[in-house]
């Protein structure tokens, strides 16, 4: 998308195009297609339907490029997890961050703005997609209207689920407005999640059953499951916890998904581990070898319809600079061009190994170890998942070469050498100096379902069941069980950590637990003294709050 179209079009793209000024899909397709000559047959809503998966996956675009929608700015996933108890920003200062670090945020800070943009840009064309499928009477098959209705409004509910998570209250818009009003209203959130609720119960039943018989990337009814127990349970009411167990459960026992527990894929022969093999490029894909994978976000490296340079920097936030240590030069191996923009936690990444402490971070916490959260043996910690031994690899420092690089306070604080997460490891020898990740990203993966399937149980007293099904993520990684008495909603967000370190929305998870403020206070010693109980929720856009014509009441510590 054009930056000028973002800044000249501000109450269209923070207001009007949130709901329905017609639309992000049009940037690419010119002035020879639009909505009325589009959506005229399958064949147009397929394209229609193409435009909503490129614009889901544009939650990570920083830059732009190909016309895509763009945040203007780096690592906007990264503000999802600054500021929770997984990382700190340490002193590489990437501006775009700050504010989210220094919890010093406002209505017009930029990602407050394009994070609303976003959703309302991908609420805005599931609604045209939506209206237009009423009136279509061309179909190819007798089920088309409904898969791509269940396609269309699994994207709206998805993109609403950003909206409550951040703002709280927030419009719902089911409508193209025609002529256009700037006369809106917060609804409640939870009206909202029951319309987010009723959208993914529609696309429960709509879209395909079968995994096998879709093309890469494709939602099926067990991303809309696994996306339903996770928002029955945001919403919390008495019979909603039993709701969100039920689609949890039905997702692990439908016999299509399994936790992956042997090597496959891509550099199955070669070092590693059956959990580092799912984030190896070209092995999260179900036709891939991957039988975890639920949903999987195409980004791959070039490829038609994947990723671009502007295209999740995550690799970059998270990897080290080591290149900026003398002894060091780029390599893929070791991850490319990391700028650690964020940096890990030591509270649960642990210093063992590394001539780093964890006083500051254990003021007040003596459970605080070396080791960190893992547990001996534990797969996800073992050297192919988090890298912990560095060396030298410079040919032209041929003193150093092949020698161990210690980590410690000052290399780690730098952002120059720290434990880092393969997970994010991605280079690719023809362009060290890649942006993007440039590979397909596990959106929704078994795991994580057995870990929802886990808060349902606690929120309902059941512990045992908890225990039963977090001891299922940790056998796979090779670790002894829990009892029912250690099955607690802290063991089950550290949990989360060992199991979804980076993947995982953190701001989310905690936000729907009830526990971000807690537990960023309690392991974050850079949001410690600073984080308030409002910071459980973002402002709203002030260009948003400009342009509404009534009265449109802003969050609570951010100002009128």
């Amino acid at each position: 998308m054009n930056y000028n179209i973002l800044k000249a079009g501000a109450i269209c793209s923070l207001m009007a195009i949130l709901f329905g000024c017609s639309s992000y899909l049009e940037e690419d397709l010119k002035s020879s297609l639009a909505p009325d000559n589009t959506y005229t047959s399958t064949t147009g809503f397929e394209v229609g339907s193409t435009g909503l998966y490129s614009l889901a996956r544009a939650e990570y675009n920083t830059w732009g490029e190909q016309g895509a929608y763009m945040h203007n700015g780096a690592c906007v996933y990264e503000v999802l997890q600054i500021s929770t108890d997984l990382c700190r920003m340490g002193k590489v200062r990437d501006g775009s961050l700050v504010p989210f670090a220094e919890l010093t945020l406002n209505p017009s800070t930029r990602f407050v703005e394009s994070y609303w943009n976003w959703a309302y840009s991908l609420i805005g064309s599931a609604n045209e997609l939506l209206i237009y499928s009423e009136k279509n009477k061309n179909w190819d098959y007798p089920t088309d209207k409904a898969h791509y209705q269940a396609e269309a409004r699994f994207f709206r509910a998805y993109a609403y689920r950003t909206l409550v998570y951040l703002y709280g209250d927030i419009p719902w818009v089911e409508t193209v407005q025609n002529p256009f009003s700037l006369t809106f209203e917060r609804t409640p959130k939870k009206e909202v999640l029951g319309h987010i609720i009723d959208d993914l119960e529609f696309a429960k039943e709509n879209l395909p059953t079968n995994p096998d018989a879709v093309k890469d990337g494709k939602l099926t009814t067990w991303a809309a499951r696994h996306l339903l127990s996770e928002m029955y349970l945001l919403r919390g009411d008495s019979e909603d916890y039993k709701k969100a167990e039920e689609n949890a459960l039905e997702v692990i026992n439908s016999g299509y998904y399994k936790l992956v527990k042997n090597r496959y894929g891509a550099n199955a022969s070669e070092k590693g581990d059956y959990f580092s093999d799912m984030f190896i490029e070209n092995n999260q894909n179900r036709s891939e070898g991957n039988t975890e994978s639920i949903w999987v976000m195409q980004f791959q490296y070039k490829t038609v319809g994947g990723g671009v340079n502007s295209d999740d920097w995550t690799r970059r936030a998270w990897n080290p600079q080591y290149y900026s240590i003398d002894g060091f030069s780029l390599a893929d191996t070791l991850g490319g061009r990391g700028l650690a923009q964020i940096l890990p936690l030591k509270w649960w990444i642990g210093v063992y190994g590394t001539n780093a402490t964890i006083t500051e971070e254990a003021e007040g916490n003596p459970e605080i170890s070396e080791n960190g959260i893992f547990d001996k043996g534990d797969v996800r910690n073992s050297e192919y998942n988090i890298k912990r031994n560095w060396y030298f690899n410079n040919p032209l420092t041929p003193n150093k070469l092949g020698q161990k690089c210690n980590i410690d306070d000052k290399t780690w604080q730098n952002g120059q050498l720290f434990p880092a997460l393969t997970k994010f490891f991605y280079g690719k020898a023809d362009n060290l100096q890649l942006t993007g990740s440039y590979k397909d990203r596990m959106k929704f993966r078994l795991a994580e379902t057995y870990l929802l399937l886990a808060e349902a149980y606690i929120r309902e007293g059941d512990n045992a069941k908890a225990a039963d099904a977090i001891n299922e993520v940790r056998r796979r990684a090779k670790v002894s069980a829990i009892a029912a008495s250690e099955a607690s909603m802290d063991f089950l967000l550290d949990e989360r950590i060992r199991e979804l370190y980076g993947e995982e929305s953190r701001r989310f998870t905690l936000v729907r637990t009830g526990k971000l403020i807690e537990r960023a206070r309690k392991y974050n010693p850079e949001a410690r003294g600073i984080i308030q109980d409002y910071h459980a929720l973002w402002p709203i856009p002030q260009a948003v709050i400009d342009a509404n014509e009534g009265a449109f009441p802003q969050n609570p510590g951010y100002g009128k």
